[in-house]
């Protein structure tokens, strides 16, 4: 089994960069389809930028062209790299992360909390 902890979140100001991370322990990334997800408060949890067992990335809407995700797995860790942050960008920020057999594939996007099975317990992100 996998344990996520994310790490990296502060204030910052409005159209600044931060990068978050999400460290990984128990078991090697490399195969697991992994995503970031955010919830700002009174929202549902939103998929924003899930990556697959092959390094294949896709994007919400709200944050392409503006976040990248990567998956560095010499360090077992995920990140996601903000810049041009905006007030709306606040909330928590969670990863997940889901192993299916041999290496795990996205056919499509994995933006929904049912696609995932493990969870960090979230880093905190505040624009102004």
């Amino acid at each position: 089994h996998v344990q996520l902890v994310e790490s990296g979140g502060e204030s910052v100001q409005v159209g600044g960069s931060l990068r978050i991370s999400c460290a990984a322990s128990g078991d090697t990334i490399s195969p697991y389809c992994m995503g970031w997800f955010r919830q700002a408060s009174g929202n549902q949890r939103e998929g924003i930028a899930p990556i697959d067992g092959y390094g294949s990335t896709s994007y919400a809407g709200s944050v392409k062209g503006r976040f990248t995700i990567s998956k560095d797995n010499a360090n077992n860790t995920l990140y996601l790299q903000m810049s041009s942050l905006k007030p709306e960008d606040t909330a928590m920020y969670y990863c997940a992360a889901l192993r299916g057999s041999g290496v795990c594939t996205n056919i499509r996007p994995r933006l929904f909390e049912y696609e995932y099975y493990y969870w960090g317990q979230g880093t905190q992100v505040t624009v102004s």
